[in-house]
């Protein structure tokens, strides 16, 4: 159930506190918390408890790696073991209890944190890191153990690192790279171990967050964090599963607010990488599909691989916003320009065609037989003179090019060393964006190891695909935090008049009848057919003279699905006497099968339009969200569906029907009119704010078909399901 899996911090079924300056309609926090991480990463005073120096030992190698770290940060060592006086020649501890009170961060080396985690927190010490395993991955006995320990560090005060984590947080850190940097956050340490790599090619690493299991401290906490340090230009992440998703949009909010890319690869797209990671940090990975959405809806930039992570993570770090969306290809090749071509447009990116003035200055410099539309082909860098700084800089002064892009498939000296110093000479003198693809194996040429690699403003890669994919994010990153509007800013805070009037008509534990939840609908604004609910054949025929005929007539019970396969829907009905039978026929069918009816619903026939299916369902780490597809009895065949996590605007809901792959449906097809996407949208809100205030009760909504009319006509759900909790 759905409450059943949410945090503390998110409600799920039962009371909750409504309306706030701080919450929404659902109890809901509206704003990040920002831990103080500055004493985390920054400690004056850094005690190891279970420090040695017996060589051999794992204990030493630690605590030799911490005494080394924190020299380097300026902290004082404290070592806690009650077997020794002296560790690497400090004063030794013989208790948590005996160290000072203004201790930052104590690191425990010991299989059973709990103890020490009680004393530490009457030791007011501010943070600790578990390195100890056996908890929540190992399955049910280590979870209870893991929340054991997070309700012990939660009365504390204190803040906790782990458990089941590594001692990434204390790795060193080249302080001679200059530029925004890179922050970093994994689950699992060995998974950032490519970033960390990442120095030796120049690029800037700021801090490492290793998070484990996260009985405390999560992913959206150390995104919150780095999201408002200065040196921080992107934030990359390695994420198993996820904690609480309410806590995860807010900080991704935050970001994005701030234009703090975030670029994550997000464990758990297929079953058996979901099955590994919750035995690995005992994360549950949560629907990948309703994480997906969230990641896309916060601007999160979601890869599939380490490789792709720090290539895209370390572009986007260091380049400047773009001047202009259009991407230039320029190469020595014309098979090489059309290769990268096709990737590129095919990955959405535009490739303008550049002005006949344009190709006519190039053409200066470049043979005429060669393609400079774009791709520009030169057939071959300029080597001895000056003209291959002409054209490189020609392309640039294009304000419709804000990105050039150079793949050079392979060495072949002096050439492809004049091109690699003009590539990087062009790119210190100007603004724009300037990517060069080296895909030669060996990776030790001059040209690259030196002249690329040594430019700061040269974004180098190794493979077409990883270039195609970075210019993708950071073209994509820049457009969506130039219109990006914060929904915690509009979600509703008031409970409207509309819910007072649902909860009336919820029953706990009960799917409604289609009567009742059509009723839910009404409450809400949305509309439904004319109808009306009879309990005799002459009542039938009485309802369908003032709903008009033809009609449609149909069982209405509760805990009723599937009516059609059950035969209890009759539909295009156009007399009395048609009418009188179908009453007995519904009502002898349902008898037969033990069906309690409230009554047969007596409906005006809705047919020209798109049908459309809308509703709320629970996911564990998000709550309620809301779904938008093709409807029908296809639905579940067609499955062309799009999700969104409340809260979300209009643009948000428009933004759903572009994902459909049946969308242009929607826009009229083989003489068809357009149908009316505003009115859609608008069913889309209306139910995201049943999502928001009834979330703990209604469990799900299915209003399917949602009969959409042409353009200025609305929409009208025709058919609806809601179960409650």
């Amino acid at each position: 159930m759905l409450g059943s899996t949410f945090s503390t911090r998110s409600p799920g079924p039962g009371p909750v506190a409504r309306g706030g300056p701080d919450t929404d309609v659902g109890g809901r926090p509206l704003h990040a918390p920002v831990p103080d991480l500055d004493r985390f990463f920054r400690p004056r005073t850094v005690a190891v408890v279970g420090a040695s120096d017996t060589e051999g030992r794992p204990n030493t190698g630690i605590t030799r790696q911490l005494l080394t770290w924190s020299q380097r940060v300026g902290a004082q060592l404290l070592p806690v073991n009650p077997g020794r006086e002296t560790v690497f020649g400090l004063p030794c501890h013989a208790s948590v209890t005996d160290l000072p009170e203004d201790v930052d961060l104590a690191v425990l080396l010991v299989a059973d944190p709990l103890p020490v985690i009680e004393r530490l927190g009457e030791a007011k010490v501010s943070f600790a890191v578990a390195f100890a395993s056996g908890f929540a991955e190992t399955g049910a006995e280590g979870a209870a153990a893991q929340t054991r320990l997070a309700e012990v560090v939660a009365r504390s005060g204190m803040r906790l690192l782990g458990p089941n984590t590594n001692l990434n947080a204390f790795e060193e850190f080249r302080e001679d790279l200059t530029g925004p940097a890179i922050a970093l956050i994994t689950q699992s340490g060995h998974q950032g171990r490519p970033l960390h790599s990442l120095q030796q090619l120049g690029i800037r690493l700021s801090h490492w967050a290793p998070t484990g299991n996260e009985a405390d401290l999560e992913t959206a906490d150390f995104i919150s964090y780095f999201a408002g340090q200065p040196e921080v230009g992107a934030i990359a992440a390695y994420v198993e599963g996820l904690k609480d998703g309410r806590s995860f949009c807010l900080a991704a909010d935050r970001a994005a607010r701030r234009k703090v890319p975030v670029v994550m690869v997000k464990v758990g797209r297929t079953d058996a990488g979901a099955r590994t990671a919750a035995s690995h940090t005992g994360k549950l990975t949560g629907t990948d599909s309703v994480i997906d959405a969230a990641l896309r809806q916060f601007g999160v930039i979601r890869v599939d691989g380490l490789d792709e992570l720090q290539d895209t993570a370390a572009l986007l770090a260091r380049a400047r916003p773009p001047a202009a969306d259009g991407v230039v290809v320029y190469s020595i090749s014309g098979g090489t320009g059309a290769h990268f071509a096709d990737l590129a447009t095919s990955a959405g990116l535009r490739l303008p065609a550049l002005s006949e003035a344009k190709r006519t200055e190039l053409h200066q410099w470049i043979p005429d037989y060669l393609n400079v539309a774009n791709p520009v082909d030169n057939g071959g860098h300029p080597v001895g003179d000056w003209r291959g700084r002409k054209i490189i800089d020609a392309i640039l002064a294009d304000p419709a090019v804000g990105v050039l892009i150079c793949p050079i498939t392979g060495p072949f000296p002096p050439m492809s060393d004049k091109l690699a110093r003009d590539l990087a000479d062009a790119a210190e003198e100007t603004d724009k964006l300037i990517c060069v693809v080296w895909g030669s194996p060996v990776g030790t040429e001059d040209a690259y190891r030196t002249t690329l690699l040594g430019s700061s403003r040269l974004a180098t890669f190794r493979t077409f695909g990883n270039c195609v994919t970075a210019v993708k994010a950071y073209l994509d990153h820049h457009r969506f935090t130039a219109a990006y509007r914060s929904p915690f800013d509009e979600a509703p805070r008031t409970p409207s008049s509309s819910a007072r009037k649902a909860r009336g008509l919820l029953r706990a534990g009960h799917q409604l009848s289609e009567h009742a939840a059509k009723q839910l609908l009404r409450a809400y604004g949305i509309r439904v057919p004319r109808e009306q609910l009879v309990t005799s054949a002459a009542g039938a025929v009485r309802a369908a003279g003032l709903v008009g005929y033809p009609v449609v007539m149909k069982a209405s019970a509760a805990q009723l699905g599937h009516k059609t396969e059950l035969g209890l829907v009759r539909l295009g009905l156009t007399s009395a006497s048609q009418v009188r039978d179908a009453y007995r026929e519904l009502t002898d069918t349902a008898r037969a099968a033990d069906i309690d009816l409230d009554g047969i619903l007596v409906c005006q026939l809705v047919e020209r339009g798109v049908e459309m299916v809308v509703g709320i369902s629970p996911d564990p780490l998000f709550g309620p969200t809301v779904t938008v597809g093709l409807g029908g009895i296809l639905v579940e065949v067609l499955a062309d569906t799009a999700v969104r996590v409340p809260p979300f605007g209009p643009d948000t809901a428009r933004g759903m029907l572009d994902d459909l792959r049946g969308r242009r449906l929607l826009d009229g097809v083989r003489g068809a009119p357009p149908a009316d996407t505003d009115a859609l949208v608008d069913v889309v809100m209306r139910v995201q704010r049943m999502a928001m205030e009834l979330g703990d009760s209604l469990a799900e909504l299915d209003i399917n078909p949602l009969m959409v009319l042409p353009r200025g006509q609305g929409a009208v759900a025709l058919d609806a399901l809601a179960v409650c909790y």
